[in-house]
């Protein structure tokens, strides 16, 4: 008899590979988990811990792993040791990117002075969260952007474009497309090179996510550099997944074991978890080079790491699963000694 271990390695030939038509044949999953997943944690995480996140994150397949912000400590002090995490991953896996947040200049400079060759800036649709977030409205932030984009570019960076409460604002409700359209262009225009469509309080629909979609491909914004970054509130991350999906979007921002939140935006619980993501994309025959089973050990280390349970559906149901098959197991192997 053949048993799976506590790594929770998936069940032989599940999911069951069912492809949809109209679907990519692979997807960049962009794992926020060591930046946006942790930055809302109260208890600080130690840097070697950090850095085996992301060690562990990058041997399960993952290609792009963000990393940390170079933003102010007192604004995020769980953040606070990035000039000390990045040298410590910078070269570990060779082809794996690691992009950093970069609020202003002088976050990118930091970046960029430690090697740094893959930055995000983060805007906001709405002019709440713009003045909760960067304190700034949304075209003063757009004004600070431009010359951080700039530098990056000339410094040969790759530059994403975070816009957050795309789909509903919890100051102001919902947030009509034409605004997102019109931060989005600001963006493309001042030369990102991707931009990441956030949920912030998981409140978008299939319907929403086609919507603004259509609206942005309407306006000429290639869907080749749009990303989809959905939270999990509603339980609505995976079906606005696959509506992205089914519009042509191959980048899907995800959290390993659905960790994260935001300061700045209460109702915000946590991210698409990349294990639920994955097995959902397993299972429509869609590659992503992530491998679910070190995946979910990741992330049950990382919960370890925490205190708590995964938040991660695939997590527990992999985990109880190879608790059961160690129990069963022990049990034979008792009952047959007995014997």
């Amino acid at each position: 008899m053949t048993t799976r271990t506590s790594d929770a390695t998936p069940p032989p030939g599940l999911p069951m590979r069912v492809p949809l038509d109209g679907l990519p044949a692979r997807v960049r999953i962009h794992e926020v988990g060591p930046r946006d997943g942790l930055q809302n944690e109260s208890a600080v995480v130690p840097v070697e811990v950090k850095a085996e996140f992301v060690r562990r994150l990058a041997d399960a397949g993952l290609g792009t792993v963000e990393t940390t912000s170079f933003v102010h400590p007192k604004w995020v002090p769980q953040l606070a040791d990035a000039e000390e995490l990045y040298p410590r991953v910078r070269d570990l896996t060779p082809g794996v990117r690691l992009p950093v947040l970069v609020p202003n200049e002088r976050g990118l400079d930091r970046a960029l002075a430690l090697g740094a060759r893959d930055v995000a800036v983060f805007a906001s649709a709405t002019e709440s969260f713009a003045q909760a977030n960067l304190n700034r409205t949304v075209a003063e932030a757009l004004a600070m952007f431009e010359p951080v984009v700039a530098r990056a570019k000339e410094a040969g960076a790759r530059v994403r474009g975070y816009l957050s409460m795309c789909f509903g604002d919890p100051w102001e409700g919902p947030v009509p497309p034409a605004r997102v359209v019109d931060v989005c262009r600001a963006l493309h225009g001042m030369g990102c090179d991707e931009l990441s469509l956030g949920d912030t309080i998981g409140v978008a629909t299939p319907g929403h996510v086609t919507a603004l979609l259509t609206a942005l491909a309407d306006a000429g914004l290639p869907t080749a550099h749009l990303a989809v970054h959905f939270h999990d509130t509603y339980g609505q991350a995976l079906a606005n997944t696959l509506t992205a999906l089914q519009h042509g979007v191959t980048t899907i921002d995800a959290s390993a074991g659905g960790l994260g939140g935001c300061p700045y935006a209460k109702s915000a619980t946590g991210n698409l978890a990349t294990e639920d993501l994955v097995w959902m994309l397993d299972g429509l025959g869609i590659d992503t080079g992530a491998d679910l089973g070190r995946l979910t050990a990741t992330s049950g280390w990382m919960a370890g790491q925490l205190g708590r349970p995964s938040p991660s559906r695939t997590v527990r149901a992999l985990a109880r699963d190879a608790s059961r098959d160690v129990s069963h197991a022990v049990s034979h192997a008792v009952s047959h000694k007995e014997q």
